[in-house]
């Protein structure tokens, strides 16, 4: 899957989807309550992951000029989004089996004494 940072993808995607259009400053705000990873996840991460996916046709960005301030740039997921979301959710499906399996395996030779040998 690459940097740590492509955890950040299937995020956005999610929160695109629920929302139906945002901001990069309000994804940025609630990427940090759904992050995959403990890791602090840095605006430019989102700003570069935004652009990946608008370049790759999952999102669409349009700048909205009315409200009387600044002019911002809104996100939107497309129907190609959808479908990728939908692949993220089946990698980390399985990420998520090989993770407890390993977490169990783990715990259980943790627990039995070890197999070394002794050193004469």
């Amino acid at each position: 899957m690459g940097n740590l940072y492509r955890f950040v993808e299937p995020v956005v995607l999610l929160l695109l989807k629920k929302k139906g259009h945002s901001y990069g400053y309000d994804l940025a705000s609630d990427l940090a309550e759904h992050a995959l990873t403990d890791a602090e996840i840095e605006k430019g991460a989102l700003y570069r992951t935004l652009r990946q996916l608008e370049m790759n046709g999952n999102v669409k960005s349009e700048w909205e000029t009315d409200g009387g301030g600044p002019a911002r740039r809104v996100y939107r997921l497309t129907a190609k989004g959808e479908q990728h979301l939908e692949e993220w959710s089946e990698v980390l499906e399985h990420l998520s089996k090989s993770m407890s399996r390993f977490v169990r395996d783990t715990r259980e030779s943790l627990r039995q004494p070890s197999m070394r040998k002794k050193s004469a």
